[in-house]
């Protein structure tokens, strides 16, 4: 029996064979799924993972396609994505939001103001959702997940539960999760503030980066953690890999350290996956820095 057809006897939610990821990507690059499946609720995500251990399958999760480079023979290990199901919001304290891993940074910010509170502001600029954000630990100069989080509720093979904040070991541009763990749902912490100033705060950084970073192209997100000290897109400037291009993808000409898709349709993720390891090998060679992708990488090239 197909891995798709044991899914569908045991398993509620959509299963889509030689399903199309660039659609499903920011940069609009990379092949198809050779399966991709969105549980309906954590209970049936559990027995889908249960489904892939057993069949030996390593599942590959895609969130809201941010920081994701997709390979143009596309994807052979199963991939999840959590959408429906997945958006919830309850008020477990007054000053305390779950809130579901498919739920986006403009929602998280919905939520805060409907009781007068401050906190996720940040988020709004992040693209991707909010599962996504935790595993990584996302943020911006004005915060990132790990101050918010006060626990998240994490599914495997084995089940789902919530696990402290203090427990997933957060670190700049990472998280660690138990083996094979999904984010599922988040508790955030809010507070009390001047939620004018707050508000006036967003639209002057959503501003700032309509002005700085690609946001009317097709674009991968930052590519590179910045290294120590420094900012990978200054680095990538310096090296004169600003407006570089290959095939139909590019360096940003407004913002270094952003690739965008010039030819939808057109351009190919291993033109990206060229720029990559091209700007890697740059400034390594010039400058000594040993630049992390803060990008996720998967499928074949």
């Amino acid at each position: 029996m197909t891995l798709a057809r044991t899914l569908a006897a045991g398993v509620r939610g959509e299963i889509v064979e030689r399903a199309p990821l660039d659609r499903l990507t920011t940069i609009r690059l990379g092949g198809p799924a050779d399966l991709l499946f969105r549980p309906t609720g954590t209970d049936d995500l559990v027995a889908a993972l249960r489904i892939f251990r057993d069949q030996g399958a390593s599942p590959w999760l895609l969130g809201g396609g941010a920081n994701t480079l997709v390979g143009d023979r596309g994807v052979r290990q199963p991939v999840v994505q959590l959408a429906d199901g997945f958006d919830g919001e309850e008020w477990p304290a007054e000053d305390e939001v779950v809130l579901g891993a498919a739920v986006a940074g403009m929602r998280a910010l919905r939520a805060a103001r409907k009781r007068g509170l401050v906190g996720p502001e940040f988020l709004v600029g992040i693209p991707g959702t909010l599962g996504g954000q935790v595993a990584m630990n996302a943020g911006t100069r004005h915060g990132e997940v790990s101050s918010l989080l006060v626990a998240a509720e994490i599914a495997t093979a084995d089940g789902a539960g919530w696990l402290p904040a203090k427990e997933l070991d957060f670190g700049y541009r990472r998280c660690r999760l138990p083996p094979g763990g999904v984010v599922v749902r988040a508790r955030l912490r809010l507070s009390r503030g001047d939620v004018a100033a707050a508000d006036a705060g967003v639209q002057e950084d959503l501003a700032y980066r309509r002005r700085t970073q690609p946001w009317d192209q097709p674009n991968l997100g930052s590519t590179f953690q910045n290294p120590p000290g420094d900012h990978a897109g200054r680095l990538l400037e310096a090296a004169g890999l600003k407006g570089h291009r290959i095939g139909g993808v590019a360096f940003s000409d407004r913002h270094a350290n952003f690739l965008v898709n010039l030819a939808p349709g057109a351009a190919r993720a291993a033109d990206a996956q060229a720029l990559v390891e091209l700007a890697m090998a740059r400034l390594h060679e010039r400058f000594g820095v040993s630049l992390e992708p803060e990008i996720r990488r998967v499928g074949e090239f």
